[in-house]
């Protein structure tokens, strides 16, 4: 069952980042202290280069790989549907690219933030 269906308030939102320097971790989206959050889509993008990319969830203590490495070259993508990836508070996506070379990435997610009853 959706988060959505639970009748709780609820939003949708989607969220970007550009990296641009090899071997950074950026962090795509950090699930609020008052929601649960449900990943519906992400986008890996190549604009320049050709970058190893990784996309990780970060849950605490566990960092689990989502991509563990795929090359995309500019004007590739790697797009994620179809599956749901719940985030707790707190938990994180980020990505990270490496290459010899200079590289851009785009990085873009859509979550559906549910609203956690305080009490």
């Amino acid at each position: 069952m959706a988060l959505v269906s639970q009748g709780k308030p609820s939003r949708v939102k989607s969220q970007q980042v550009s990296c641009i320097v090899s071997g950074t971790e950026y962090t795509l989206y950090t699930c609020p202290a008052n929601c649960a959050a449900e990943l519906s889509m992400l986008l890996l993008s190549g604009v320049t280069g050709t970058p190893s990319v990784k996309a990780f969830w970060n849950t605490g203590g566990d960092q689990v790989h989502i991509l563990g490495g795929k090359n995309i070259a500019a004007g590739e993508f790697v797009l994620f549907t179809g599956a749901t990836l719940v985030l707790q508070p707190g938990e994180t996506l980020s990505v990270k690219g490496t290459s010899g070379s200079a590289i851009h990435l785009d990085a873009i997610c859509t979550v559906t933030e549910t609203f956690i009853p305080i009490g």
